[in-house]
């Protein structure tokens, strides 16, 4: 197996053609099989393997910088730089990670996972390298969903007026998450047009390259002449006039021609955007059928690509479920995503209404100014967009939003830990980030029939900004009291008689009087606060849950009502300690005159980047798993 001889990008270089094709076939099998079983993103990587052969072979990693884009297409990066051996622990609980990581690797030069930063951060090593008086190339990988992203036309201005040479690999397979929309994935295919052009240019450049004289001396000439070529043949070409020399469009499949470009662009001493375009899912039939379910895929089964389904409802589906319906009974709804409608569960919402549907590509500032702008037209847009995403508009949800007071609905999938993408994607911050924003109301939903209520509420009884926040997880099982209507700040008590009424009645019973607990969380930490709270109870501690509905506004006399019988309060939120809700409401607790007796404890995301694992590690790393709800219980009732 040549596989396993690739120890380092040194090693390809020995490789003849037929044996580079051999290692890519290879290379396919190894990452589909251990997607297979530990999950990863799967048609992205499948596209870029003859991609990131011909860039290793050509470019002297870690001497040259790769900086690849999200990074979430990095498999065959890893695999190459002698990562194979670790290759099957990716994404799980102290194996490799699914992005770049400085920490493992020297080949990889930044911790990425958000897209469109791989041109920024490559030109400022490439600028850092000069002052330093390093002549080492730097190459910047990015996908023309990243492509959409404001910040990377930031750095491709200041690139052109740098006037380095960086060189910028477009990899065109016309999807990010979902399939690319707008003018710019419009503008690209119209690019790949120009390979008449392309095959004159390179004519004319070789034949300049065997005239040293000619070539060394009125050089300006030629790219003047260059750039008018490229006028004639390319009209509106953005690249070039923003600078840069463009090569392409070259077939991403194709190792020789990809090395024979990447050589010539070596040498040329400004910016160069080369295009390639490639397949995503290429050499895996399913995931080529079906790209954006292959994007990011739990475990499946290789022969047929299909996934396990379970008959739990997540947050997601509900969620999908619902705003249909809220589209049908209302026409002011609309929904906007970022580049992941299926992700975020408005697949559905896009089919049934789809001029009341927008995708705005992966551009989450743009998207909540967007829907600012709807609001202002009286319309009421949902913009549903990961939490981790979410942090990325933060001045836009301050300025754009909340201080012009606008009706829109925000709502964060993945809040709290999430599995296997690791420190990039966990949605930690956004509590401490969102709720200090005035006039701002901030819900968390614990299951299905709590989420229409919430929905309902934010659309018809909220007149400002609503922000919503659930996990990556299947709703639980229902109670009663997640149908009691809402009221403006006020939380949801389960008494211990829910939770258990067999255990509730043996501890009211036993003859020494209980202490008596009220577990405080979040939506999204209910699970997990429920299977403490029957440990407790099966260990003679009557215990009851308070669900926070409401992070913003609070409802203080409400939860003294609730919380005042207690000895003893444990507040558990799935987001960072720092700024916390957790720790504003212990604060209230001290120094409220009623509830100033009761023992508290305060258990959220400690103050550091957590790894990649499943959901029941990254909780038990960061202190809030059961057994960790449970131990905090007993530390404070001794």
């Amino acid at each position: 197996m040549i596989l396993q001889s690739i120890h380092s990008p040194g090693d390809l270089k020995k490789l003849d053609d037929a044996s580079l094709t051999l290692l890519a076939s290879q290379m396919r099998e190894c990452i589909i099989s251990t997607v297979s079983e530990n999950g990863g993103h799967l048609a992205s990587n499948l596209g870029v393997v003859e991609l990131s052969i011909a860039l290793h072979r050509v470019f002297d990693s870690p001497k040259d910088a790769i900086v690849w884009d999200v990074s979430h297409q990095c498999y065959p990066h890893k695999i190459l730089t002698g990562r194979y051996g670790e290759f099957s622990t990716i994404r799980k609980e102290g194996g490799i990670s699914g992005f770049t990581r400085i920490k493992e690797s020297p080949h990889d030069y930044f911790d990425a996972g958000h897209a469109s930063s791989s041109i920024s951060s490559a030109l400022g090593l490439l600028a850092s390298w000069k002052l330093q008086g390093r002549d080492d190339k730097v190459v910047a990988v990015i996908g023309d969903g990243a492509l959409t992203g404001g910040m990377a036309f930031e750095a491709l201005s200041h690139a052109g007026q740098l006037s380095q040479n960086l060189i910028v690999v477009v990899n065109d397979n016309q999807m990010s998450i979902s399939p690319n929309t707008g003018s710019l994935s419009r503008y690209l295919s119209r690019l790949t047009t120009g390979a008449a052009y392309q095959k004159f240019r390179r004519r004319i450049d070789h034949a300049i390259d065997r005239i040293p004289y000619f070539n060394r001396h009125i050089g300006k000439f030629i790219y003047r002449m260059k750039r008018a070529l490229k006028g004639f043949f390319l009209t509106n070409n953005l690249f070039v006039d923003l600078g840069f020399e463009y090569a392409g469009p070259l077939d991403g499949h194709n190792i020789r021609e990809l090395e024979k470009t990447f050589r010539r662009v070596k040498k040329i001493p400004r910016p160069v955007v080369v295009h390639v375009v490639t397949k995503k899912g290429k050499g895996y039939s399913p995931a080529e059928n079906n790209p954006s379910a292959f994007h990011g895929i739990g475990p499946f089964n290789i022969s047929d690509g299909s996934v396990e389904k379970f008959n739990a409802l997540s947050f997601t589906e509900c969620f999908s479920n619902y705003i249909v319906r809220l589209g049908e009974k209302d026409s002011r709804i609309c929904a906007i995503t970022a580049a992941m409608s299926k992700g975020t569960g408005l697949d559905a919402f896009s089919r049934k209404f789809k001029d009341r549907f927008f995708d705005v590509g992966i551009a989450e500032e743009h998207a909540v100014t967007f829907a600012g702008g709807l609001a202002a037209g009286n319309l009421i847009p949902f913009v549903a967009i990961y939490s981790t995403f979410m942090q990325r508009s933060v001045d836009q949800i301050i300025e754009d939003i909340a201080l012009q007071n606008r009706h829109v609905i925000m709502v964060m999938d993945r809040a709290g830990a999430v599995p296997g993408d690791g420190e990039t994607h966990q949605g930690i911050f956004d509590i401490s980030l969102l709720r200090c924003i005035p006039d701002i109301t901030f819900m968390t939903v614990v299951s299905s029939a709590d989420m229409k209520l919430c929905l309902d509420y934010a659309v018809y009884s909220c007149s400002g900004p609503v922000c919503l926040r659930w996990s990556k997880n299947s709703c639980p099982s229902e109670t009663p009291a997640f149908s009691v209507p809402v009221v403006s700040g006020r939380g949801i008590l389960v008494e211990a008689s829910e939770i258990s009424p067999s255990l509730e009645v043996s501890v009211k019973d036993s003859r020494k009087k209980p202490k008596k607990v009220l577990l405080v969380c979040t939506g999204s930490m209910y699970g997990e606060t429920l299977v403490a709270a029957r440990n407790l109870l099966m260990n003679g501690i009557y215990c009851s849950i308070y669900v926070l509905r409401f992070l913003k506004p609070f409802d203080g006399e409400y939860f003294a009502s609730a919380a005042s019988d207690y000895d003893c309060a444990v507040i558990i939120e799935d987001g960072v300690r720092i700024g916390s809700f957790a720790e504003y409401l212990d604060m209230y607790i001290h120094k409220d005159p009623v509830l100033k007796k009761i023992k508290t404890s305060v258990l959220a995301f400690p103050d550091e980047f957590l790894a990649n694992g499943e959901r029941e590690y990254i909780l038990k790393q960061a202190g809030l798993s059961p057994e960790c709800i449970t131990e905090a219980v007993f530390k404070l009732v001794r």
